[in-house]
């Protein structure tokens, strides 16, 4: 019903910058919020950031000041701009949206994007 197409992942050194996106396509009636994770080799999933509808963000404590989300609502697309990125913020990025969609009940979905990998050499 709902996909979710990743990119902007990458190989950069410690440092660097790099600027995901995630577009949404499918049933839609809205999308109430949308957000990265990522998990890294033998790790949990971890939130990275989230931003809803009405535009409220949240983030991890561990990128608070580098990393920055935002959202095109009307192409259903969210963005996450990487700065001063570090080693370890290496992982697989997957981005998350709750969507609602039927017109005639009220019901949110959580669908998931096949993810990204960001690599950061030192």
């Amino acid at each position: 019903q709902v996909h979710l197409v990743e990119s902007g992942g990458g190989l950069v050194q410690a440092g660097g910058s790099l600027r995901l996106s995630c577009a949404a396509s499918g049933i839609i009636f809205s999308i109430n919020a949308m957000g990265w994770y990522r998990q890294a080799p033998g790790n949990q999933r971890e939130l990275v950031a989230t931003i809803t509808s009405g535009g409220l963000i949240n983030y991890a404590d561990s990128v608070k000041g580098r990393f920055t989300i935002s959202r095109d609502a009307a192409k259903n697309t969210v963005y996450l701009q990487m700065n001063s990125l570090k080693p370890e913020d290496t992982a697989v990025y997957y981005c998350k949206a709750d969507v609602r969609t039927r017109i005639v009940r009220i019901v949110v979905d959580e669908f998931w994007g096949q993810g990204t990998q960001v690599t950061v050499s030192s």
